[in-house]
């Protein structure tokens, strides 16, 4: 790798986009940020898991939506103005993730982030870590385990719900 990739990678390096779900902050890598927009008009899918909130077209490439809220069991709210969708790129696709609203990029080294409590009642699968921003604990960021967000199925209904979906040999 030439210097430059690796400067560029350094840079990066323990960045999180934060942003709100009601009164909680998550933070998820930069890396795989890919662009923050507002809502779009969404084209319903049938049969999705229903935190498939369905498609937008975002210049041409069709993207499912997530709305993150419902993903993590939490009640719906309406969208609102500040309502943002967070486009991340998973696996080679792009996924669209419905949010409350954009807080700001935070570096959080990794000395600063311990792991999630192991609460066998709760599935804390999508948390790979804590991020401590003040020595009290007052202020903490859930940092979002973006590779455990979807299972290889939940992965592959969205493929086929924005027709991406591999075709099949023949």
């Amino acid at each position: 790798m030439s210097e430059e990739i690796l400067e560029e990678e350094d840079t990066q390096k323990d960045k999180y986009l934060t942003f709100f779900l009601g009164e909680e902050t998550y933070g998820i890598d930069i890396r795989v940020v890919m662009e923050i927009i507002g809502i779009l008009p969404i084209t319903k899918v049938p049969e999705v898991p229903d935190y498939v909130q369905g498609i937008i077209n975002l210049r041409g490439k069709i993207i499912p939506v997530v709305d993150m809220r419902l993903r993590f069991h939490r009640e719906f709210r309406d969208y609102t103005d500040r309502t943002c969708v967070i486009v991340i790129k998973v696996a080679e696709m792009l996924i669209g993730l419905i949010i409350d609203g954009v807080s700001e990029v935070l570096t959080i080294p990794a000395a600063k982030v311990v792991p999630p409590p192991d609460l066998r009642a709760s599935k804390n699968r999508y948390i790979r870590g804590i991020g401590r921003l003040r020595e009290d604990g007052q202020d903490v960021v859930l940092l979002l385990d973006w590779e455990k967000l979807f299972s290889e199925d939940e992965q592959a209904a969205m493929e086929e719900a924005q027709g991406t979906a591999p075709a099949v040999a023949e």
